[in-house]
């Protein structure tokens, strides 16, 4: 695969989330990040349509899977799955100002086991030669990319810490393997590098993305 995965064979992610960020600085919920990431790509480059919801039919799939969005481009796809993970904020942001109240969501512990449920969930649906996936998470939540302190007790998610430079691969074990129904098992080796994306006033004004692709 190359060192800069396109979407749908045709946009680099950064130029996507340039533009993104300058028209939407925060988001009111993870369906309006999905609409909105759609909207943006298509103005940036119209050969590429956009499917929101799409199932499905991957070998291993238990009842209906249900993929955020595909991106079909002329030549390649890209399945892409969304996490926008929150923490209390309240301002306006954007250039014409917009009204913002954003609620904390569950523990980041389970934010951690959803991104990289994605990730595994995108391998699985790998199922074409000409179709990518990529795991994008936006959140102002310092402490997902926050390493943890030198000497901090181990957590239950401990396999699931996604904060910067670290790299998820291979089997995940939630409690050391006491819920196997949460374990992860990941064919590829995904370093994380997280990146800015908007700062806003306020405590837990700071916005960050990491994002990760899937071989096709």
């Amino acid at each position: 695969m190359s060192a800069e995965p396109l979407i749908a064979g045709e946009m680099p992610l950064a130029e996507v989330m340039a533009r993104l960020r300058h028209d939407r600085p925060v988001f009111h919920s993870e369906a309006d990040l999905q609409h909105s990431f759609a909207r943006v790509l298509w103005e940036l480059a119209p050969k590429i349509q956009s499917r929101l919801e799409v199932r499905q039919n991957a070998p291993a799939a238990v009842g209906a899977e249900y993929l955020d969005l595909l991106c079909i481009g002329p030549s390649a796809r890209t399945a892409i799955e969304f996490k926008y993970f929150t923490a209390n904020w309240t301002g306006a942001a954007g250039s014409v100002p917009e009204e913002y109240a954003l609620r904390s969501h569950a523990a980041t512990d389970l934010a951690r086991l959803g991104f990289v449920s994605d990730i595994a969930r995108l391998e699985r649906f790998g199922n074409r030669p000409d179709q990518n996936g990529l795991a994008l998470l936006i959140t102002n939540a310092a402490g997902l990319w926050t390493p943890p302190k030198p000497g901090s007790k181990p957590t239950r998610d401990r396999d699931f810490r996604i904060h910067e430079g670290r790299a998820l691969a291979g089997q995940l074990l939630w409690g050391g393997g006491d819920y196997e129904s949460n374990t992860r098992a990941l064919h590829g080796s995904y370093p994380l590098n997280w990146q800015p994306y908007s700062l806003q006033d306020g405590p837990q004004g700071e916005f960050r993305y990491v994002a990760v692709f899937t071989d096709s």
